[in-house]
């Protein structure tokens, strides 16, 4: 065995490492793993159990049967594993090196005065325990969420914001969405998580506030209407129950940044 063909057998092996953990980490990662584990340690087995013995027996029909089927598997994991799929490819888009390389800036960061009104309506509604979630759009784009809702075109202000959130108008069981200085969209649905470590306690806004940061980058502000404690979720992370000088850091209205916005400035 020459050098060249000890090289291609190393190259080989470090490939098919890096592909096995990259498997690897995505099911510890996604839904329902113990299952998913279990399925795919079964299918894995039987699918090495089959070509020993077609190869070995020469059993050359039932090769190309099994190519065949292996492509339908292949099809059949990529539409079962969409969701993850999707949120795979969000986060690369988010990550620190591709927002340096493409330029990107993060648009709700740029206007405090945005950011003032924000913080404006979500204090006074947490002191009234007036249930709201507002989803401030980043990199990624909100508008298929905004579609599930009411479009609207308005400058940001705090008693707009509040008049929405206000008991009894038919949108303010959903969320808005802000675009920039403006709101683009009132009473949208947004994708509840599926995250089965969550405190049971968590009510439906914070696992839409989780869903929607599962699958974008947005930032997510949540009143809760039982408590009026202000949360704020980013990159799959909760903010719970923050105090005043919290939310600014958050909102980017602070001299200190709070982890989640020192978290997005990285990705600018």
């Amino acid at each position: 065995m020459n050098l060249d063909e000890i090289f291609k057998m190393v190259l080989e092996i470090l490939i098919l490492a890096g592909f096995i953990y990259v498997v690897l980490r995505f099911l510890l990662e996604t839904r329902g793993t113990g299952v998913i584990r279990g399925l795919t340690i079964l299918g894995g087995g039987a699918f090495v159990l089959f070509f020993v013995l077609i190869e070995t027996l020469g059993l050359y029909h039932l090769r190309a049967l099994f190519s065949d089927l292996f492509r339908i598997a292949v099809i059949s994991l990529v539409v079962v594993f969409a969701p993850e799929i999707r949120r795979a490819i969000t986060h690369i888009g988010d990550h620190r090196i591709m927002g340096r390389l493409f330029g990107k800036i993060l648009r709700s960061h740029r206007d405090s005065q945005v950011m003032q009104q924000i913080l404006a309506a979500v204090q006074n509604m947490a002191r009234n325990r007036i249930g709201a979630i507002i989803a401030i759009e980043q990199v990624a784009s909100l508008v298929p969420y905004t579609a599930k809702g009411t479009a609207l075109d308005a400058d940001v202000h705090n008693l707009m914001l509040e008049s929405i959130f206000f008991p009894g108008n038919p949108l303010h069981d959903g969320a808005v969405i802000v675009h920039g200085n403006k709101v683009v969209g009132a009473g949208c649905v947004l994708p509840l998580s599926d995250n089965e470590s969550l405190s049971k306690r968590l009510g439906t806004r914070h696992r839409a506030a989780l869903g929607l940061s599962e699958q974008t980058d947005a930032l997510i502000i949540v009143v809760s209407e039982e408590t009026g404690a202000i949360s704020v979720v980013y990159q799959e992370r909760l903010y719970s129950d923050l105090k005043d000088a919290e939310l600014k850091s958050h909102l980017g209205l602070s001299d200190t940044p709070s982890e989640a916005l020192r978290e997005a400035a990285g990705h600018a």
